[in-house]
């Protein structure tokens, strides 16, 4: 049963979504058959059902036939797509209200139509959000207000410049959105190819006529940012309008606002501008207190690791003690208590606990290769400056074989090779020789691919 499409669906569905949809199959409205909402508790309650087993409980002592039981499933995985859908229509109240509104307009029903379209044009004038979604929504309802105009009086003078200001809005809000993400990713691929139109567009959406819209205006800050990354004031600007104005964008295109400025300043950081620690940190932290940086309440591990890595860089070691427990529990329950001992780890060897750090990583379990890979890393330097050379020696083979086991792959095989082979030579090297040290450290500096050049370097020079 588990090759199907619709248990991955059910698994995803949380308990109160499983209750949802049983009020769901519940309605004749929508499903007229009891078998159907069987089927469904089965699979919730059995999550190594067969087909077979569903058979025995919807046809007792009856011959298995695989095409009926085909049927009856696509016809359950059909209304499960189908209660997605309306639920993710009623989540939006703009596009309820005006389908509700064109369905009036349809009808002839023009009372009914003004009282809910002026009810619209007061919900939208007051609620904050002024995102591209907000001028479609605006552009459609114009829409709506111009068919029946039209009906009720051709001759009459049509709101055309309201329906063209709308769609402009959203149109040039869109497209610029599209052209910061595509530099974005031409920046990690160093694919040069330039956006359709994005000379044309930009200098339209210069035009004095947009400087008060938001949803026209950040974008254009973020387009000067990324085009032009030398130029801080461009990325001041708009991290300032981002952290001003958060609450005028739906919480997924916020997130990828939030997204931009973060890579931006992991891109500074790693042309080594260390100041920008600071700056990705005060994102990280107003993404915290706004909500913007969870999805359905969860933090991602990732995120996670990176907020401790910036606050430890900025030596910010009070706060993030407080970070990693306070947030803990708004990690994913399979990462949580890896990511969280591995961060008091690192927490713990800043702070030269070196004691706490053994105890740390030694009692946790780190499934992940490549957490498993930092925490070994973090090990390696936790020997090294206990001066336990035996130790670390066997450590480091330990991490070679565990390297090619794993068959870790990429940036990250290359990467850990590089800090054990540069771990090796530390133990190996002749400390009264300096044209050793010299080599060593010249060797260190050429190196593109090691994410602990910063601290093997500082062994060299101690």
């Amino acid at each position: 049963m588990q090759s199907t499409h619709i248990f991955p669906l059910i698994q995803a569905f949380s308990p109160q979504e499983v209750r949802e949809v049983r009020k769901f199959l519940q309605s004749p409205y929508f499903n007229t058959r009891l078998d159907l909402l069987q089927i469904f508790d089965f699979l919730t309650s059995n999550k190594s059902a067969t087909k077979h087993e569903i058979w025995a409980l919807l046809h007792p002592g009856t011959p298995f036939d695989d095409q009926k039981h085909r049927l009856l499933v696509s016809y359950l995985y059909r209304l499960l797509e189908q209660y997605l859908s309306l639920k993710e229509f009623t989540a939006n109240d703009l596009n309820r209200q005006l389908l509700l509104a064109q369905s009036y307009r349809k009808r002839g029903m023009s009372a009914a139509f003004e009282r809910t379209r002026l009810s619209l044009e007061k919900t939208m004038a007051e609620q904050p959000l002024r995102d591209a979604h907000f001028h479609q929504s605006q552009y459609q309802l114009q829409w709506e207000k111009y068919h029946t105009a039209t009906a009720e009086n051709p001759a009459a003078q049509l709101p055309l410049a309201d329906l063209a200001g709308a769609i402009d809005v959203f149109y040039l809000s869109t497209r610029l959105r599209l052209i910061c993400f595509a530099i974005a990713q031409q920046s990690i691929y160093q694919a040069g190819n330039q956006s359709f139109m994005e000379k044309e567009l930009v200098e339209l959406a210069e035009h004095e006529r947009w400087a008060d819209q938001t949803a026209i205006t950040i974008y254009l800050h973020c387009y000067r940012m990324l085009k032009q990354p030398e130029d801080e004031p461009h990325f001041q600007a708009f991290k300032a309008m981002l952290l001003g104005a958060s609450d005028r964008f739906g919480k997924e295109e916020i997130w990828g606002l939030y997204l931009l400025a973060i890579n931006y300043c992991i891109r500074r950081l790693n042309a080594g501008h260390k100041r920008f620690f600071r700056e990705v940190l005060d994102l990280y932290k107003s993404g915290l207190a706004t909500g913007h940086l969870f999805e359905n309440g969860v933090l991602s591990r990732f995120t996670y690791h990176n907020i401790v890595a910036a606050g430890l860089q900025t030596g910010d070691l009070d706060w993030v003690y407080f970070f990693i427990h306070e947030y803990k529990n708004s990690l994913e329950r399979s990462y949580r208590d890896s990511s969280f001992s591995f961060s008091l780890a690192r927490l713990e060897f800043a702070r030269r606990r070196y004691d706490a750090v053994l105890e740390l990583l030694q009692r946790a379990n780190y499934r992940d290769p490549l957490l498993n890979l930092a925490a070994k890393t973090l090990l390696l330097k936790t020997w090294y400056e206990l001066g336990e050379h035996d130790l670390l020696q066997s450590h480091l083979d330990a991490m070679r074989n565990y390297i090619h086991r794993k068959r870790v792959i990429g940036y990250h095989r290359t990467n850990y090779l590089n800090i054990v082979r540069f771990a090796d030579k530390l133990l190996n090297i002749n400390w009264n020789s300096k044209k050793e040290m010299e080599a060593l450290k010249d060797e260190l500096q050429k190196e593109e691919v090691l994410t602990e050049k910063e601290w093997l370097l500082g062994q060299v020079q101690l």
